[in-house]
């Protein structure tokens, strides 16, 4: 079972990293299409995924989950993992 992080918002961070775990890269707005959330709160999330290492932005606009992100999604990682992240 996950242990999110406290920055974490349940269910959405949740989702977005399942979106991405598909493999693909996607821009904020079709993860939010597909999560049903605006695009704009979406891309927040984003931003503080990606700054705790679970998502990373390969290119500008798209974003793809990290090994770090797989790993909390497997339940390898919980939240007190999270809070401890440096690049």
């Amino acid at each position: 079972m996950r242990k999110p992080a406290e920055w974490m918002q349940m269910p959405t961070d949740d989702r977005i990293l399942e979106v991405l775990e598909s493999g693909f890269r996607f821009t904020p707005a079709v993860i939010a299409e597909n999560i049903d959330k605006s695009r704009t709160h979406v891309s927040r999330r984003l931003s503080d995924l990606t700054e705790n290492g679970l998502v990373e932005k390969p290119k500008r606009g798209y974003y793809e989950i990290t090994e770090r992100g797989r790993d909390y999604l497997a339940g390898d990682l919980d939240g007190d993992e999270l809070e401890d992240y440096e690049e």
